[in-house]
């Protein structure tokens, strides 16, 4: 078990080597610089016996041939800037490589995003996703800035030192060499324990971010359903829960270094008594430099072991990042690419389950649309209506069934073809934190000409209320359009499906959020807009599909009836029900027919 999780860090240290490779310059630079820093460590220490020789008036020593006396002095200063010069290059250019792969691995994570397939988004909450890209990428930021720096630069410190201990006394330094064992015995068990508990601490502040981020968009729901006890508790619960695991972490790390710690000066006391008792024929500048040397050790050694919960915390990061990158993106195994599509719809024998669900959602529909056709379709929530919405775009797939545009089946097209010929309008807007011209032309409708956005808002009746607007088109409607009502949000996404222009446009229940004034007017934009067009709808508000050239009543996942709104009323069956539960009178009835 131990050896597979060895071989999984390895593993994970080499993937993340990957990311370091395009700053390779700056990665040998920074290594330079640090074995200059720690060369200078000993340095240092030889200094001492140089100095103490210079007090005793008996020698009069010449170090290059410069009397000792202004030689040490000298020689300090000098080593102070050749250790300068290092630490520099070192610090400077390996941060530049850390922050190279952190902004590196932040793109590919956001970019991956974008190609995720649906089911993913379905089983991943949107906090710890975030999560992932914020504090996640940091803590492989601790593992690649100072993890390696303390690596690095520790690391060859220590050895440095080692090397001038054994050049000065090697019997003594075997001494030292003998504690290294239990050393090795301590990083091993504190490093498995750190792993694990970042893992958790991980996992823990996703759910502090996931809380915060519902609060934050279902604010309004909160304060009018009185939810803020229950919010404020379930916050308080995901912060505790991780202030928890950090604490635990921390408990961990502070009984480790301490205990560490004892054993390299159990280790260093044993190594002074023998100096003591063998000093032989050593001045006594040799055993300071010696003792000073070895005093400079338990440092360097105390920092290599405190980063192993750095390392850890960087690892645990990498694992749940490169988790993210080795999903599987969007199938897109299409070849075929057209201009523009006419929009003739057809789908054939076509039944859905969702991926690791046994239900079937849909089962053997089929139905035909001619281009500039409109096909509606009603039923009660669950029926499968918003399933079939999402298969055409392909956001799921299908393997039982064709659906078929233009003759072709809708799997053969790439998915960026495809979905050139798709506008689609759901319930639930989604808006950008910008202007009302870049909300309307998005994407791929980016730049488009200021007329052709002003005729779309003028025909999904938006222009009326953004004229009114502070400044017009330049107006920033806030985060999801918060500044706007949910009628007006509605028309800017029906502004922007217009701007699209494209042969078939999807509306999913697109009408439910208007008042009954902004749907006449919505209703007279999609009549003119809906001509040439394949148009399908899923409404619940019947008077909206009235003009329908077939309705599609499904139930259950089956299309129990089909036909015209008048054949559909004179077999008084399942959608005469539906028609009498909404209007009274022969006036329509602002209840909504059944939960969307």
């Amino acid at each position: 078990m131990a050896k597979t999780s060895e071989q999984s860090s390895l593993k994970i240290y080499l993937r993340l080597l990957k990311y370091v490779l395009p700053y390779w310059g700056a990665f040998a630079i920074s290594i330079v610089g640090f074995v200059i820093f720690a060369s200078s460590q000993p340095m240092l220490a030889d200094m001492l016996k140089h100095f103490l020789d210079a007090l005793d008036p008996a020698k009069d020593s010449k170090f290059f041939g410069i009397s000792l006396v202004l030689g040490v002095p000298i020689l300090i200063v000098l080593i102070a800037i050749y250790q300068g010069i290092g630490s520099f290059l070192g610090n400077y250019y390996l941060a530049k490589v850390s922050r190279g792969l952190v902004h590196d691995l932040r793109v590919a994570l956001f970019n991956s995003l974008l190609t995720l397939p649906n089911r993913y988004f379905d089983n991943n909450n949107s906090g710890h996703l975030i999560s992932r890209i914020t504090y996640n990428v940091t803590m492989v930021t601790g593992a690649a800035t100072d993890a390696i720096k303390v690596v690095i630069r520790e690391g060859l410190t220590v050895v440095f030192l080692f090397g001038y201990l054994v050049y000065s006394n090697w019997k003594l330094t075997m001494v030292l060499l003998g504690i290294l064992p239990i050393i090795a015995v301590l990083v091993t068990r504190a490093s498995k324990k750190f792993r694990s508990q970042s893992k958790k601490i991980q996992v823990a502040m996703g759910d502090v971010t996931h809380v915060a981020s519902e609060t934050i968009q279902g604010y309004r729901v909160v304060r009018s359903f009185g939810g803020e006890t229950y919010e404020k508790q379930r916050f308080l619960n995901a912060s505790e829960d991780n202030m928890n695991r950090s604490l635990g972490m921390t408990r961990t790390q502070s009984i480790y270094t301490p205990s560490l710690q004892l054993v390299i000066y159990i280790g260093m006391a044993i190594l002074m008594y023998l100096v003591l008792y063998l000093r032989g024929d050593a001045s006594p500048g040799e055993l300071i430099a010696y003792i000073t040397a070895a005093g400079l050790l338990p440092k360097p050694i105390r920092q290599l072991s405190e980063v192993s919960a750095t390392i850890q915390k960087g690892l645990a990061g990498a694992e749940s990042i490169f988790e993210q990158l080795d999903e599987a993106p969007e199938i897109d195994t299409g070849t075929i690419e057209i201009e523009r599509a006419s929009g003739h719809l057809e789908v054939r024998n076509l039944t859905f389950q969702y991926p690791g669900t046994e239900r079937v959602v849909l089962n053997n529909i089929s139905f035909v649309v001619k281009p500039g056709q409109m096909v509606a379709l009603v039923g009660r929530s669950g029926s499968g209506k918003s399933t079939l919405a999402n298969l055409i775009p392909r956001f799921y797939h299908h393997d039982q069934g064709e659906i078929l545009l233009d003759g072709l089946e809708i799997e053969t097209f790439t998915l960026t073809n495809l979905r050139r010929h798709i506008a689609l309008v759901t319930q639930h807007v989604t808006l950008f934190n910008d202007t009302v011209t870049n909300n309307i032309a998005y994407g791929d409708l980016a730049g488009a000409p200021i007329e052709l956005v002003r005729q779309s808002a003028e025909d999904a009746y938006a222009a009326e209320f953004i004229e009114k607007m502070p400044e017009g088109y330049d107006t920033l409607v806030g985060e999801n359009g918060v500044l706007l009502s949910g009628g007006q949000r509605q028309r800017l996404a029906i502004a922007r499906a217009l701007l699209k222009n494209a042969p078939v446009l999807i509306l999913d229940e697109a009408t439910s959020a208007l008042d009954t004034e902004s749907e006449r007017h919505i209703q007279g934009a999609l009549d003119k807009v809906m001509q040439g067009r394949t148009t399908l709808v899923i409404a619940h508000r019947l008077s909206t599909i009235e003009k329908a050239d077939l309705i599609l009543v499904m139930d259950q996942g089956e299309i129990v009836e089909r036909g015209t709104h008048s054949e559909l009323l004179a077999l008084n069956g399942y959608y005469s029900r539906l028609h009498a539960k909404q209007f009274k009178d022969g006036d329509e009835a602002e209840a909504e027919l059944l939960p969307a």
